[in-house]
């Protein structure tokens, strides 16, 4: 199978441009790569124009933009339908008017969207509004994986009318469109004529006109109810992660798909552990004499605690490294490290005798115990610091 190419390589714009960039990148490939303007080679033309309006599907939507940003490709497949983009999938028909608007004037019977795609798919029924809950989860949590119930607020296709929004399916031809759910408006510049197609105002594109509104719904066609999720966070979730389940955002205003509701996981703060990936860090304090003569030193793990061993003349700054006390890899690769870094505690209050003490093994050390600058050992402890 040949290696999908880069979004921002088919569209050609930077990563990191504007909505306004990616949509006159879409426009200017579209109006070159249309079909009716490429008779002598429609078969390749289709395909060009099928994969650039597969990345404007993409970088035009915050959140499948967002995931592909984070993971590529990959981020992205389960939003299609088939798990590969498909015209089906393509839910900004609303943007024709925005950058399709003044083409009509090429090819016959109105403009040059509508020509490719046909014009029942504009009406055809839309998927509903996606809805985005962001949840707080624990350290613990991702260690183990957890289990978690949610409430989300949404609407849902009105039980009465089943989604019609009409009593009884009291529905009559709409009188502005006579059914056809679009109107054209023409607009003649000199010898050109263009022609904005456009929902109907009268009846949002349905082509119909409700006679009875359903009493339960009063017509929107959908109720509002909250309903009672449950999620699994995975074992080593990370700040960021998206979980997506399908339809259960709002209902569609015209009897297509609900919508889909994506879980955005962020991690709690820790009170000891710094985290970094799979693996976790912690300072820990030692006394000056543990750090001198060396000492098992007892530290704090997602799981207990361990037994760590201080070599005689341990120093500030000096990282152990526990293999396997990390988190678990999200790709099942076993458990990330845990990084143990020393910090030698100074006592602040000396009785007299303790004070002598001292002043004798200074004498006795002299000059030997003289210190000299050196690079702090904690750099590159962590990335960033």
């Amino acid at each position: 199978m040949a290696q999908k190419r880069d979004y921002y390589e088919v569209l050609g714009v930077q990563r990191g441009a504007s909505k306004d960039e990616i949509k006159k990148a879409y426009r200017k490939l579209a109006m070159k790569h249309h079909p009716d303007m490429n008779k002598d080679n429609v078969k390749v033309a289709e395909e060009k124009f099928k994969d650039i309006s597969e990345a404007y599907e993409v970088l035009v939507d915050d959140e499948k933009k967002a995931r592909y940003d984070q993971y590529g490709h990959a981020g992205v497949e389960s939003t299609f339908r088939q798990g590969g983009f498909d015209w089906s999938d393509f839910t900004h028909y609303g943007d024709i008017s925005d950058i399709f608007g003044d083409l009509g004037g090429f090819g016959a019977g109105g403009g040059i969207f509508d020509q490719f795609f046909g014009r029942s798919a504009r009406r055809g029924p839309q998927e509903g509004r996606s809805l985005r809950y962001d949840i707080e989860v624990t350290l613990d949590d991702v260690a183990k994986g957890v289990e978690k119930e949610i409430h989300i607020p949404h609407t849902v296709a009105c039980k009465t009318c089943g989604g019609k929004g009409a009593k009884e399916g009291d529905f009559k031809t709409c009188p502005t469109c006579r059914g056809q759910g679009q109107v054209q408006r023409g607009q003649r510049r000199g010898n050109t004529n263009f022609v904005t197609i456009a929902d109907c105002p009268t009846c949002g594109g349905k082509g119909k006109h409700i006679v009875r509104e359903c009493t339960a719904c009063s017509g929107a066609g959908v109720s509002q109810t909250t309903s009672n999720i449950k999620i699994s966070i995975p074992k080593g979730a990370d700040e960021g992660m998206r979980l997506r389940i399908r339809g259960a955002g709002e209902a569609s205003p015209n009897g297509g798909p609900s919508g889909d509701l994506y879980i955005v996981v962020h991690m709690q703060e820790h009170p000891l552990f710094a985290r970094e990936g799979s693996d976790l860090y912690i300072e820990t304090p030692i006394s000056f004499t543990q750090a001198a003569l060396g000492a098992e030193v007892e530290v704090p793990t997602l799981d207990g605690t361990a037994l760590v061993t201080m070599p005689a003349g341990t120093q500030t700054g000096t990282v152990f490294r526990l293999k396997g006390k990390g988190l678990p890899d999200m790709r099942g690769r076993g458990h990330g490290d845990e990084f143990v870094k020393v910090s030698v505690a100074t006592p602040t209050k000396l009785t007299s005798q303790q004070r002598d003490l001292l002043n004798q093994f200074s004498q006795s050390v002299g000059a030997y115990e003289k210190s000299t600058p050196r690079k702090s050992i904690f750099r590159g402890f962590r990335k960033g610091e």
